[in-house]
Parts: structure tokens; sequence; C-alpha cells
């Protein structure tokens, strides 16, 4: 006896027969120009140095960094952030160097700037590398003082302005500052200075790495951020937070860290229809990449990590793997 067996319409399996036809109908793409490479510059420093806890990342001296950065355009990247690593006795309680304008770091952008004009340069804006107890603010009374942070913050903003970053990203979590930069900005001619607010910054345990990389792990020793970094138990707030620096003037805006709040990025690119980054922070890193080293897990995981990133709704990601990563890009 013949029965019919009724098959299904639509067999999705179909799209999926080999890499070609999987990447003609893929809904998310990732490319070079979605990724920009943190470097550590570091005050003193001939050469280079390996950071322990982020494998195959180092810091760089002035010199050595421009080495660096023309290997990162070779991949294909066209976006680097500069984070410097603030030499011991030029740290205070208050962050002082941060707002002299012959600083370190005015003079590592300018000769990137020169060597590099075309690059998009991203400054980091927050006191934590120059501070002496680690925190990203002034401390007064036991805790740190938004207000006063505020002021330094504006007088560094206009420095890494003037020095020529491109982009300039206060990542302190003090409250208002966002509009107080850009006012600032504006009254000193940066009128076309890009302010990538990072609005959703959470008080995470993934940062660890980073904070050995500049040197502020040891200086914060067990004392927590969590009076000006967001609770990871919150979503609604990251939207108030978000909502609160566009209206005071950022053009794109930054959650971090990446992985464990790809929620956070979706409804913030949902709600917001505003240029979104996400920083694959250097515990994601270092985790992932001390498996591929070891064998634990394969080297593919990294790139999923920051298509998983993407997929969420990042328009960018700052990685340490992102010249890694370009590369196995342009050679497929």
């Amino acid at each position: 006896m013949f029965i019919e067996r009724k098959f299904p319409n639509t067999r999705l399996r179909r799209l999926r027969r080999n890499n070609n036809l999987i990447d003609l109908v893929s809904e998310t793409s990732l490319t070079s120009n979605d990724l920009i490479q943190p470097i550590f510059i570091k005050e003193n420093l001939n050469g280079s140095e390996e950071i322990e806890t982020m494998p195959n990342i180092f810091r760089y001296g002035i010199e050595k960094a421009l080495k660096e950065i023309e290997d990162i355009k070779n991949s294909g990247i066209n976006s680097i952030a500069v984070f410097p690593v603030i030499d011991t006795a030029n740290k205070d309680s208050k962050g002082s160097q941060a707002a002299n304008s012959n600083n370190f770091v005015s003079t590592a952008i300018k000769a990137i700037k020169k060597e590099f004009p075309d690059i998009i340069l991203i400054a980091d804006v927050a006191l934590d590398p120059y501070t002496d107890h680690g925190h990203d603010g002034v401390i007064i009374n036991n805790e740190v003082d938004n207000d006063e942070t505020i002021k330094i913050l504006i007088e560094q903003s206009l420095i890494l302005a003037d020095s020529g970053a491109d982009i300039i990203a206060p990542s302190d979590m003090m409250d208002g500052r966002i509009g107080l930069i850009r006012n600032a900005l504006e009254q000193n001619s940066y009128k076309n200075t890009i302010l990538l607010s990072y609005a959703a910054k959470f008080n995470s345990k993934f940062y660890g790495p980073f904070r050995d990389a500049v040197g502020s792990a040891s200086s914060l020793g067990k004392s927590s951020k969590s009076s000006y970094q967001m609770s990871s138990k919150n979503k609604e707030e990251a939207l108030h937070e978000v909502a609160m620096d566009i209206n005071e003037g950022a053009d794109i805006i930054m959650v971090k860290p990446a992985m464990p709040y790809l929620d956070i990025i979706h409804l913030i690119k949902d709600s917001f229809k505003i240029p979104t980054f996400a920083y694959q922070v250097s515990g994601e890193y270092s985790m992932l990449k001390l498996s591929i080293n070891k064998g634990w897990l394969e080297s593919e995981v990294m790139l999923e990590s920051l298509i998983s990133i993407k997929r969420a709704g990042a328009d960018a990601i700052f990685s340490y793997a992102a010249k890694e990563i370009s590369m196995e890009m342009q050679n497929k």
C-alpha cells in the first residue's frame, strides 16, 4: 500500500548547502571598517613590553607605537583608540597630568596624527590613568566628587581635541559631563570634535587585565567603582543614561562590556537609532585568547564573539583582537 509522504514546502537547509550560500544570505556582516584597535602607549618606554594578563597584547613606546599603527592600517583597520600608561612619578590624587597641555598622551597623539593624518584617533577621557588611587575622578571626603572631577575632564577634553584627536571618549561616568564638555568644545572652536560617550559602562569584573595594562590595578586595590559605574543588574537605567547623554550632545554611544551585555546593545540601538559602539573588554578578550592559545577552544571563537556583538546591534566594536581578525578576513 502506497502512503504519500508530506515533506515541508520550506527547507531551510537548502540555504546552508555550502559556505557561499551561507554567506550570500547572511543577515550580519563584519568587516574591517567595523573594528577599532585599542593601543596602549607607555610613557618613558623604548620599544615594547608584553602585558602578562593580555596574551599577545603589548604596551608601546611612541616610536614602536607608530610601527604598530602602520601594521594596524595594513590589516585594513582605519580606527584606533589610544590609552596612555602614565609613569608613576606623574600620578597624583587629582590626576593633574591629565590637564597638562604638554603631557605624554598629547605628545603621542600629535606624533600619530603627523604620521597618519587620515587615521581615526579616539582618545579616552578619564582620570584613572593619572590618579595615584586608580579612580576615575577626584576624591573628596572619601568619595569620587562628580563636579570637581568634571572641571578636570573639561580641560583634558580640550587638550585632547587640540592635540588632534578626532573623537574624544569620556569613559568616567560622571553625571552631566557630556553637556559641559560639549559646551566647552563649541566655545573653543572644536565644534567638529566627535563625542563618544561611555553612557552604559557597567561596574564589571571583566576589566581586570586592562587595569593591569594601564597600571591602575595596584592603586585601586579592592576599592570599588560602583558609585559611578552602572550596576550589572540594571537595563532601564542604561536607557536613562543614554537618553541623558544624547540630549547633552553625544554623537555616539558606547556599551561596555560587550558580550555579557548583548541585550543592552540591542535595546539601546533599537530604542535610539544612534551610532552605537561596544567594547569587547580585556577580560572578554583574555579568556578567549588564553583558551585559544591552550587549545581549549578553536580560534574561530574570537570571530564568532565579534559577530555576536555586531548582530546585537553594534555599529563598531573595540577589540584587542581587531588587527588579528581583520588580517584573517583580508586573507580569507
